[in-house]
């Protein structure tokens, strides 16, 4: 039985067939650090490295290279910006559709004296913008948020928040998971303080490495999270103060580096917008194919969550299946038609409850560039078969 894998805001996959070369030839072929030797292949890997930073904020408007910090996934870049600005008596402002990569960092501050209020959403999982404003706080320090629902694909306005945020002087940071490599995420347009990035999902690189993109206001005021070997300065037992020495201590995943540059190499060889257009486009064909399995069954067999078109959406797609348990669904899809998707509360249970469906969760589907039509539709008729039981 042939495999179809549906689960794209997980990690992507397939990746460009550059992506695994390119990993492979730096440990074949140079193998070394950067930072720490005089010799040719040190040299030849720092130019990766500094590509990679390059091709990072021409992607995203980010501004200078050297404010790009390289971590092991968004998660980790998270908790490097909150646990490096936050202080006891600050304030900070998320969304209800937030994944626990960020819910997880700022529940724990709250035992640091640090506070946080979750703007509201709509069932469709849009945000209440105009809930924004009189959240905001004498001691707001901070508004985080999403740039697109992991769960249900919804775009936020992230834009509009952006502006709000620098209206009343309050930072503002992008979580970029499932919209990097997608979207047009321009940092200086949206008023984004800090891009948080992960390779692996849309800029299509390999696991275990992420980062984030700074303004020079943030850089000046972040206190590194981990702090050790950097290759310079190595005469003194100081942190440097200089980017991105300063947040970057340790031996760097470098293979993950090649990646993630050759990942962006095929995004920029493709056009984001090629990209997004062909994930769009099974989207709603996938949408389209959930509505003609309910009109033909005179009723609503799967309820499709979030907005009920293509419209503002990424290539996320979540469903339940009415009166089923949605685990032994998933299950069926893989054990019976080979689909695997994603089944449960996908790491964010604010936003099931913000879209009503917690605690049972949900079906993700989430479509890749590599995804064709032909996947689309095997899903489809496995769904069909599996109701109509």
């Amino acid at each position: 039985m042939d495999k179809i894998y549906i689960d794209n805001a997980s990690t992507s996959f397939p990746k460009p067939e550059v992506v695994p070369k390119a990993v492979f030839d730096y440990m074949t072929k140079v193998g070394a650090n950067i930072g720490r030797g005089t010799y040719e292949n040190a040299y030849s890997a720092e130019e990766i490295v500094f590509d990679t930073r390059e091709n990072l904020v021409n992607l995203f408007n980010g501004g200078d290279c050297k404010n790009v910090v390289f971590t092991k996934n968004i998660t980790e870049s998270i908790n490097v910006l909150l646990k490096g600005i936050l202080k006891k008596g600050d304030h900070v402002i998320c969304s209800s559709m937030e994944h626990n990569a960020v819910m997880r960092p700022l529940n724990q501050l709250t035992e640091y004296g640090i506070e946080f209020d979750r703007v509201p959403c709509r069932s469709d999982g849009t945000l209440i913008v105009e809930e924004v404003e009189g959240l905001i706080k004498p001691n707001t320090r901070l508004i985080i948020m999403t740039a697109a629902s992991n769960v249900c694909g919804t775009v936020m306005p992230y834009g509009k928040v952006g502006e709000i945020a620098h209206k009343h002087g309050v930072l503002f940071a992008l979580d970029s998971a499932q919209a990097a490599g997608l979207l047009d995420i321009d940092m200086v347009r949206d008023n984004i303080d800090v891009l948080l990035f992960t390779g692996h999902k849309g800029l299509l690189g390999p696991q275990g490495i992420g980062g984030l993109i700074m303004s020079e206001e943030v850089v000046k005021k972040i206190t590194p999270l981990i702090v050790g070997g950097t290759g310079s300065i190595s005469h003194t037992e100081e942190t440097p103060d200089f980017l991105p020495d300063k947040m970057e201590a340790g031996t760097m995943n470098l293979p993950g580096i090649y990646g993630l540059h050759a990942g962006l190499s095929f995004i920029e060889k493709t056009g984001i917008d090629k990209i997004f257009e062909h994930e769009l486009k099974l989207t709603k064909r996938f949408i389209e194919g959930i509505n003609d399995i309910n009109d033909k069954a005179g009723e609503v067999k799967l309820r499709l969550i979030g907005i009920p078109d293509e419209r503002n959406r990424v290539g996320v797609i979540s469903i339940q299946v009415v009166n089923k348990d949605q685990a032994e669904v998933a299950a069926e899809l893989e054990g019976e038609y080979g689909i695997m998707t994603r089944v449960g509360l996908h790491c964010a249970p604010s936003a099931h409850k913000a879209l009503g469906t917690f605690p049972e969760g949900a079906i993700r589907f989430s479509f890749g560039y590599f995804n064709t039509e032909e996947d689309c539709d095997k899903a489809l008729s496995a769904l069909c078969e599996i109701v109509n039981k």
